[in-house]
């Protein structure tokens, strides 16, 4: 774990796993949220909420894929791929 701040208000900004992956974090000391997350495989996950509410909004992958996501923590669905070609896909529903 990695912190940044003046001794006694370090915040944790980034955390590695023995697996390769990192997880990027920003807010202030105790309220710490993830933000972001690199897996060893290149694919890049993005989030957005307050501590413990963070829910993924998009994944960027190796090959040039975007995936845009909505929804609460736990029930985020995919609403659009966007493909390297420039293609669009839509999606509906639960």
């Amino acid at each position: 774990q990695h912190y940044e701040g003046e001794r006694g208000a370090e915040r944790m900004v980034r955390k590695e796993f023995p697996n390769g992956s990192v997880q990027h974090y920003e807010g202030e000391r105790g309220a710490e949220r993830a933000v972001r997350s690199v897996r060893a495989n290149g694919i890049v996950q993005y989030f957005e909420g307050e501590k413990g509410a963070e829910r993924k909004v998009r994944m960027d992958y190796p090959n040039g894929q975007v995936q845009h996501y909505e929804g609460e923590r736990g029930a985020e669905r995919m609403v659009r791929k966007e493909f390297p070609n420039g293609s669009v896909q839509h999606y509906e529903g639960e």
